[in-house]
């Protein structure tokens, strides 16, 4: 199956959200492509001659997954001196379909004069961003790739070792050159992503320099913190469901270890102690949920945004007060939340969340 046609199938997951919502099933993290009409251009075609000198699309081996993975790097403003690593994550969509950052924000633009690499694999639809127990083969086949999911040991180990050390590193033009890094990186992500960056920190925690936090800072927008109690777990069945998935095959059955192991909520005591910026939404019509977004073409993409959207950011929202309540209770004073009166699943809002929490991630950075 061709890449056009893999963004065929997930921008037709769109009705499916609506009738879990209508059905009355939590449709938490159903991804960027259910609330946003997606542009006809991917993030692939963003890596073209108009800036060719700080945009390039890699393909990275992952001895793990058995396969190249594509991944996006946007160069710092000045290559001449060490910069860190931003690893900026896309939701259930994965990157493969046209529901990305680069595609449907101004993240390009709002690093043009930032001196940080931003490294965003344009894989890993309905993945959890974590390593799968079993390969699945209903995503096998509509992802065109061999059903195997190891995005954890990918993130943490195979794509770091590449950017920062030139391992497993292959251009058109054969084997590249490391990145002029400096041993810094942040992590952050959107909705299906929102949960995982949370959830990748707590498992390569202690894996960094000296034993410390592996990420420097963490960002997670929209996410739902909880997967393992039912309501959490629910919402991850329906992102495995709108990508034909079986979500036995990621974690085992439901209330199994693994499950209990991936659950940020449980798992709060163990989140670094670095700089993080948590977001959320009410799921109430905001200021970007209105004709007046450029996103929104249409009366029935903005009922769409609204509907959806706002279903979607209120399980978020709800996820997101609950690990407040506990991480406050912890004296857990590195977390930042930004918890907003309104505002539905959708890109203005994550756009916004990027700008406003740089400043905290960039931090311990330089």
């Amino acid at each position: 199956m061709s890449r056009t046609a893999r963004r065929g199938v997930i921008r037709n997951l769109a009705p499916a959200a609506a009738a879990a919502l209508i059905l009355g099933v939590v449709p938490a993290l159903a991804g960027p492509a259910v609330v946003n009409a997606a542009p006809a251009q991917s993030s692939l075609d963003l890596c073209d001659e108009t800036n060719a000198d700080r945009c390039e699309n890699i393909k990275v081996w992952s001895e793990s997954m058995q396969r190249h993975i594509t991944v996006q790097v946007f160069k710092p403003a000045d290559t001449s001196t060490p910069s860190p690593v931003l690893y900026l994550l896309n939701g259930a969509g994965g990157g493969e379909d046209s529901a990305t950052w680069a595609a449907q924000t101004n993240s390009l633009e709002f690093f043009e004069d930032k001196d940080v690499y931003v490294v965003t694999p344009l894989e890993g639809a309905f993945s959890y961003y974590t390593d799968w127990n079993e390969p699945d083969e209903s995503l096998a086949e509509s992802l065109d790739n061999n059903g195997v999911y190891k995005f954890e040991t990918f993130l943490t180990e195979e794509l770091p070792a590449a950017i920062e050390d030139g391992a497993y590193l292959e251009t058109t033009e054969g084997q590249a050159s490391p990145y002029n890094t400096n041993g810094k990186r942040s992590i952050a992500g959107i909705s299906m992503a929102g949960s995982s960056v949370l959830d990748l920190a707590i498992q390569a925690n202690g894996t960094g320099t000296d034993g410390g936090s592996f990420y420097d800072s963490v960002g997670a927008y929209s996410g739902c913190a909880m997967t393992s109690d039912p309501a959490g777990a629910t919402t991850v069945d329906v992102v495995m469901a709108m990508g034909g998935a079986d979500a036995t095959n990621m974690w085992g059955p439901r209330g199994s270890q693994d499950w209990v192991d991936h659950d940020v909520y449980v798992n709060a005591d163990k989140l670094p102690d670095v700089p993080t910026f948590i977001s959320s939404g009410s799921g109430l019509p905001g200021h970007h949920d209105t004709m007046e977004n450029d996103r929104v073409d249409s009366e029935a993409v903005l009922a769409n945004q609204i509907i959806v959207g706002g279903g979607i950011e209120a399980v978020t929202s709800a996820c997101t007060n609950m690990l407040k309540l506990k991480t406050d209770s912890m004296g857990m004073d590195n977390i930042h939340y930004d918890l907003k009166p309104a505002g539905s699943h959708s890109w203005g809002y994550w756009e916004d969340d990027l700008h406003n929490s740089w400043g905290m991630l960039s931090d311990p950075l330089y």
